[in-house]
């Protein structure tokens, strides 16, 4: 895209921050000293609000860009990310929502102490609840690289660098001046403009189509370069043994690790009562359901109206096969009807990008100073308290947070926005779901056993991915010219979700202190009626 049309879609991004950064003015006024109002907002969402806000914290660019983009290289293989995320929030329905609003207070380590030795576990869970925001972030970074380098030329490298730095600092700003409300209502309309564009281009697609779906997979198949195999399984994760398992543990990555993710637990913490939260679960899964089976349209319709080579020769990782669908269903390349359309898309998928990196951001900056910085002011006993204040803190987290996430951005531009999703499900479902899941239902659990859970599920999963493909030893690692690989498998869900709840268990049953069945007793009813909750 060149000249107007380049302005066009500019503009539309200027229009967006703008409009967010006066949300973000607009919520600095209120009082932000208190700890509730930064991290949770007062409370005072509704449960229609916090389902919009929970769906634009969980659609992220893995979701529009990274899926659509899979499904268009990969067929039915890509739309195992669509069912694995959606089938996730069964998860988190029925086994999280309700209980961990009725538990914790702002954060997954405040469920968890409420029953264990505090400073363990808050330095545990907040070490791990980082690590998976910063996998998270990285993610987003990407996608908004690669969205801006289409847009300005291709393969501009030097905007997609400085595309990373300016969303960076971005969310730093959100965060820092605008705390949990300005997060919550940035998502909101997020969420509306993102299932808006979403539905405008599955409705052009079935139309292209005259609403007949088989013609538009038997063309998207014709155009894959695949034939047939296109629509059936095994062309991404079919073949030898390796292909297949991985197959596997990135099914058990996305299914369990919504219910593990640092900043979609924080959103529960925003509504005022536990029933408020089921309820946000409920419109949350509406709209998310909604939104997966119309990236499986926008998928197959990159394949057969832009071609599945023509997505690979913009993005090998195919990111930008939702913008370019965009582009032709609007005319093409030089119309006016194509750059409104790209630029519309282009600004929503941008709009999409910071209101998840806001979200992200504030969860972890969040377990940095609430579960980090307080597990290590404060007295084995739980006296005393730090220097500068939680929310003094969380605001000096997120500049540097935001910029560790720069410059891992920088250098994963390459790798799918989906994949890389994929990786921080695998460490939330590895180090955070088995110990959460282990404190809500297990009456034996003990404080080593809980730090056992989050390291032994941390640990593995951090070094398997170091040690994987992702990182080195493929033309499309991290770092191509280098080969330390050992582990064969791109995701470690299948080896370190198992060894975290292993630990959990071998930690608790050689444990020198016994279980407090008082402690547990209170939890449990806690977390069935809500007596005692904030």
């Amino acid at each position: 895209m060149t000249g107007d049309h380049q302005t066009l879609a500019l503009l539309l991004f200027s229009v967006f921050v703008a409009v967010t950064l006066g949300i973000t003015t607009w919520a600095s006024r209120r009082r932000h000293g208190s700890a509730e109002e930064f991290y949770a907002g007062g409370r005072l969402f509704s449960p229609m609000e916090n389902g919009f806000a929970i769906s634009g914290d969980y659609m992220s660019a893995a979701s529009f860009l990274g899926i659509s983009g899979l499904i268009a290289l990969n067929g039915y293989d890509g739309m195992l990310y669509s069912v694995g995320f959606l089938v996730a929030w069964l998860v988190v329905l029925f086994l999280v929502a309700e209980l961990v609003r009725n538990c914790g207070r702002f954060t997954l380590a405040d469920v968890v102490a409420a029953r264990m030795g505090e400073r363990r576990i808050r330095t545990a869970l907040g070490t791990s609840s980082v690590a998976v925001s910063v996998l998270y972030l990285v993610a987003q970074m990407v996608g908004a690289g690669s969205l801006v380098a289409l847009l300005l030329g291709g393969t501009s490298g030097a905007a997609r660098s400085w595309t990373v730095v300016g969303v960076g600092a971005l969310m730093v700003i959100y965060v820092s001046l605008g705390g949990m409300r300005a997060t919550t209502w940035i998502q909101i309309v997020k969420a509306v403009l993102l299932m808006t564009g979403a539905l405008a281009l599955t409705v052009l697609v079935l139309l292209r189509f005259g609403g007949d779906f088989d013609a538009l997979l038997t063309t998207a198949a014709d155009r894959s370069g695949h034939g047939r195999d296109f629509l059936g399984p095994g062309l991404s994760y079919g073949g030898d043994w390796t292909a297949r398992l991985d197959f596997i543990s990135l099914g058990l990555a996305l299914v369990l690790g919504t219910a593990g993710l640092p900043h979609i637990l924080a959103r529960f913490y925003t509504v005022p009562t536990a029933r408020s939260a089921r309820r946000s679960v409920v419109w949350s899964i509406g709209l998310i359901g909604s939104f997966y089976l119309m990236t499986i349209v926008l998928g197959f319709g990159a394949a057969a109206i832009v071609g599945t080579d023509a997505v690979r020769a913009s993005n090998a990782a195919g990111n930008t096969a939702v913008p370019l669908l965009a582009l032709d269903l609007g005319g093409g390349a030089g119309s006016t009807g194509g750059a409104v359309l790209f630029a519309v898309v282009a600004a929503v998928a941008f709009a999409t990008i910071l209101a998840v990196v806001a979200g992200i951001t504030l969860a972890s900056s969040t377990s940095v100073a609430h579960d980090l910085y307080a597990s290590l002011t404060r007295g084995r006993d739980g006296s005393g308290a730090g220097r500068y204040s939680e929310v003094a803190v969380a605001r000096v987290a997120a500049v540097v947070i935001g910029a560790v996430a720069i410059g891992l951005g920088l250098l994963a531009q390459d790798l799918n926005v989906a994949f890389l999703v994929g990786l921080a499900f695998a460490v939330a479902a590895s180090a955070n779901l088995p110990v959460l899941l282990y404190s809500l239902f297990w009456r034996r659990f003990t404080t080593r056993g809980a730090v056992w859970s989050v390291y032994g599920g941390l640990i593995p999963a951090v070094l398997l991915v170091a040690l994987s493909p992702v990182v080195s030893g493929s033309p499309e690692a991290l770092f191509p010219g280098v080969d330390l690989h050992l582990f064969p498998l791109q995701n470690p869900g299948v080896v370190s979700i198992p060894l975290g709840f292993l630990t959990g268990w071998l930690g608790t049953v050689t444990s020198p202190e016994p279980p407090d069945p008082a402690t547990y007793a209170e939890t449990e009813v806690r977390a069935l009626t809500g007596a005692g909750a904030v």
